[in-house]
């Protein structure tokens, strides 16, 4: 999520989106400015109020995002380092743990979808061959440089 007026709440990304005459929203749940997943997950009454919110600009809920959770569900070994740029800062190089949290982000995201009455999830289900089809995830600054380097001390 942007940073940047109208991208940085839900009261402005809603309004946005329904200037533009969109009738509907994805929401990514890894912005708490958007939702509170867990709180999403544990109580019917904060889900009436987001799709009420969101619901006054004229929108409704499509589906909740995991994208970046779901990838977090099974990464490749090799790929590791690179992934744990999308994994909350207590858990960076903690993979097993990054993989635990990641799928409970996925369970509260069920219930969460479920509580907002809602048919469909948007998620990427692992992350176990995406550099076999696409280059992700994206190769940070000075990987190249550091491989060579290792390469050289080996």
């Amino acid at each position: 999520m942007d940073y940047i007026h109208p991208f940085n709440s839900l009261d402005g990304l809603c309004k946005w989106a329904s200037d533009l005459g969109y009738k509907g929203v994805q929401i990514p749940t890894t912005d708490h400015r958007l939702i509170d997943l867990e709180k999403a997950a544990e109580s019917q009454t904060y889900c009436d109020e987001l799709k009420g919110k969101i619901n006054s600009y004229g929108l409704e809920i499509t589906e909740l995002s995991t994208h970046i959770q779901g990838q977090l569900v099974a990464v490749h070994p090799a790929h590791d380092i690179l992934f744990d740029a999308f994994a909350p800062q207590h858990l960076k190089g903690n993979y097993k743990g990054r993989t635990e949290w990641a799928i409970q982000q996925l369970k509260h995201a069920a219930v969460a979808s479920q509580r907002l009455n809602l048919k469909a999830h948007a998620t990427f289900s692992g992350s176990l061959l995406w550099p076999a089809v696409h280059p992700w995830p994206q190769q940070p600054k000075g990987l190249i440089e550091m491989g060579f380097k290792e390469l050289a001390n080996r």
